[in-house]
């Protein structure tokens, strides 16, 4: 305050008025120190009304610079001297009396030395300059003015520090206490997110828990149902066979008692045959005596012309061999073959002689049960529910009683083959093939006896072929009818009806021996095709009936033997490309060169376009046939 810039003591010199606007400029020399702060008070009130901040001037601290009663000297005045030059003035004085204007010039006045200071035990001169009455009121109210600038600005900066400072921590903790936030919600979103897994897992187990309960109940209820089903299907199979065990036993009585009569009745007519053959060789014995010279003198005569004509007596037995020997020639086909053809034939001609008996002795042709078979044979169609359904109907018609099991057993071996040459497409032939095996699983001598019936149909399902010779063949008629050429109103047909009745019969077999069921046992399946494959490159020559015969069988059965054998199945074929198709050779009539030549392409195209390894069309039918399917 008034100027002071230092501490310690200064002295001051004024030369002023005594008096301005009724302020006392000049002090009174015995004030003190507290005396001229209370009269500064005092001014300052008076003058608050002029300031440019109207703020009352309150001194809570005097700046340290009220000193004990200890610390004065004495209780002298001091003295005030205002300079006459600026240089009297220190560099803080010269800005202040720049600020305000001109200085007054007064008269110096002693003063004692003044301890501003508690802290220090120095004695600093005080030293300030006055200016007049006026300028000593502006002055004083420009310094606290300036101090109070000065106290509220370094208060300001220091509370701006402070709320800068308290900002920037308030920033850092809001900062912390967001990522904490966002921490914790992602905790939080994870801790859910796992709550909503384990949640979805333990429903998801439960559902799963359920619906396998659901389906075994289900497979329990459908295995109770299917067991009762078979339980009452034993029953009535049970009752069936009684019944047909009865009637059969019935029959064989009735059969019995006519044979027996027939028997009498011919122990009577061979009595009188005897009796008559007696009386009758009596009378010839007579005859004879009398006739023996002369039959004795013919038969030396008849004698003697058989030697010169024959030679010798071996003759004969040469001639046979020789034709034996000729028909040997002819047939081309393995031993094995043929000793499978014969052991079937065999059966086959057992079972004819065996049914014409039958026949005979009940009387009936039983006709419209081969029709019934027919009509459930011309209605198979490729699905699983008509499959087993008319294979049902077909070991039903078989095991009738109203019809012995061997006339059945021929009667569908001979429905089959007939109706197979009216099947054009792929998917009939194949689900026939499928009644084959069912029905056939069933009653296995059908199946002999289907394959018979085949063999006698068509020579190469065998596989076997016959050649033309004039010394066994007299016409090429009787040729044509060994070899399967059928014989229509008087003549034979031509060589397209052939041709195309020999591809439905080895469409049919091949698609016998490729079918598989499950459940089921194929009796005659793809290693009877296998070896009929071997059999046939090893032994037949390659000719129109021949190629025809093998297009047709890999046609339907070269899918399941190449996935059967492998790289084996490719070598044959390799041997087909190589051998069988070269020699093909184009001859004959433009007919005949015509079929030959579409059927070479269509064998190399099989091969080389590896048709062999794409599923034939209709193989599968709608769904899949398992053995819990048929009973």
């Amino acid at each position: 305050m008034l100027g002071l810039r230092h501490l310690g003591a200064v002295k001051l010199e004024l030369r002023s008025p005594q008096n301005v606007n009724g302020i006392a400029a000049d002090p009174q020399p015995d004030w003190s120190f507290d005396n001229l702060l209370s009269e500064l008070d005092a001014i300052d009130k008076k003058l608050n009304v002029t300031l440019d901040f109207p703020v009352p001037f309150t001194k809570t601290q005097p700046r340290e610079l009220r000193a004990s009663k200890d610390s004065y000297r004495g209780t002298r005045a001091f003295v005030m001297h205002v300079p006459h030059h600026e240089s009297d003035y220190s560099d803080d004085d010269s800005e202040e009396e720049a600020d305000n204007s001109t200085m007054v010039s007064g008269r110096r006045f002693a003063c004692d030395e003044l301890y501003m200071s508690d802290d220090s035990e120095n004695e600093i001169p005080l030293q300030c300059h006055l200016m007049d009455k006026v300028g000593l009121a502006e002055g004083a109210l420009h310094e606290l003015t300036h101090e109070l600038r000065l106290s509220v600005s370094e208060e300001v900066r220091s509370k701006i520090s402070s709320l800068e400072t308290e900002l920037v921590n308030e920033n850092e903790k809001f900062a912390s206490a967001i990522a904490k936030v966002e921490r914790d919600r992602e905790l939080q979103q994870e801790r859910e997110r796992k709550f909503d897994l384990q949640y979805q897992r333990t429903i998801a187990e439960a559902l799963d828990n359920h619906l396998t309960a659901v389906q075994r109940d289900h497979e329990h209820i459908s295995q109770q149902e299917e067991r009762r089903i078979r339980d009452d299907a034993a029953r009535e199979e049970a009752k069936r066979k009684e019944k047909a065990l009865q009637e059969e036993k019935l029959r064989q009585e009735k059969i019995k008692a006519e044979e027996e009569a027939r028997l009498k009745a011919e122990m009577a007519e061979k009595a009188k045959a005897a009796a008559a053959a007696a009386e009758k060789q009596a009378a010839e014995e007579a005859a004879a005596k009398r006739a023996a010279e002369t039959l004795r003198s013919t038969a030396q005569n008849a004698a003697q012309e058989s030697k010169k004509t024959l030679g010798s007596p071996s003759s004969a037995v040469d001639v046979k061999k020789e034709v034996q020997s000729s028909a040997r020639n002819v047939i081309k086909a393995s031993e094995n073959a043929l000793e499978l053809e014969k052991r079937r034939q065999q059966i086959y001609e057992e079972l004819s002689a065996k049914n014409k008996d039958l026949k005979v002795r009940a009387n009936q042709d039983y006709h419209r049960h081969g029709q019934h078979m027919g009509r459930q044979i011309k209605t198979i169609s490729a699905t699983v529910e008509n499959v087993r359904t008319r294979a049902e109907e077909l070991v039903k018609l078989i095991t009738s009683p109203g019809c012995p099991e061997s006339i059945s057993i021929q009667l569908f071996a001979e429905k089959i083959v007939s109706n197979c040459t009216n099947q054009r497409s792929s998917n009939a032939i194949f689900a026939t093939s499928r009644v084959i095996l069912l029905v056939t699983s069933k009653i296995p001598l059908a199946m002999d006896v289907l394959i018979a019936e085949l063999n006698r149909v068509c020579i190469y399902t065998v596989p076997k072929h016959i050649s033309y010779s004039e010394e066994v063949f007299k016409t090429k008629d009787a040729y044509f009818k060994a070899i399967g050429y059928e014989e229509q109103n008087g003549n034979i047909e031509g060589i397209d009806d052939y041709v195309e009745r020999l591809s439905c019969y080895m469409k049919l077999y091949g698609a016998i021996v490729q079918t598989e069921v499950g459940g089921f046992q194929n009796l005659h399946g793809l290693r009877e095709g296998w070896a009929w494959l071997a059999r046939f490159l090893n032994s037949l020559p390659a000719n129109l009936y021949t190629a025809v015969a093998l297009h047709s069988f890999l046609e339907m059965a070269g899918f399941a033997l190449h996935r059967r054998y492998r790289n084996q199945f490719e070598k044959l074929l390799h041997i087909v490309a190589r051998d069988f198709l070269n020699a093909l050779k184009e001859g004959g009539s433009e007919s005949w060169s015509a079929k030959l030549s579409k059927v070479k392409m269509s064998i190399r195209d099989y091969i080389e376009s590896n048709q062999f390894k794409k599923e034939p069309e209709g193989l599968q039918l709608r769904g899949h046939l398992e053995s819990n399917d048929f009973y």
